[in-house]
């Protein structure tokens, strides 16, 4: 007869076992925020260096319509937009800092009521 693997856990062991699990959920949904925000941040950058090479018109696309638009003041809303993915970006990633120590000190918990 094969020997079963079973491991009794107490109620204080499966509960920090569900908090981990709902964390790691936490931290895969903050790691989807930060990739869109970092893809956008990404195209803002690119469109200033644009910008910033063009001597012609520059033209923005709102919906289906391309209009023309003031250069100075397309570049300040893209080094405004710039700035608060930046921001929101910092802001997840100490986020994503503080779920991930959280995630590693529930581990070790975990690991010494399984031991």
């Amino acid at each position: 007869m094969p020997a079963e693997n079973k491991i009794n856990l107490d109620e204080k062991t499966q509960q920090q076992i569900q908090e981990i699990q709902i964390l790691e959920q936490n931290l895969q949904n903050l790691l989807l925020q930060k990739q869109a925000f970092q893809v956008e941040l990404n195209e803002t950058e690119n469109a200033l260096s644009e910008i910033s090479k063009s001597k012609d018109d520059i033209f923005k696309l709102i919906s289906n319509i391309m209009i023309k638009t003031n250069k100075e003041q397309t570049q300040k809303e893209l080094k405004q937009k710039q700035e608060l993915l930046s921001l929101r970006l910092g802001s997840i990633e100490k986020q994503e800092t503080q779920l991930s120590e959280q995630v590693e000190k529930l581990r070790k918990e975990i690991m010494k009521g399984i031991k």
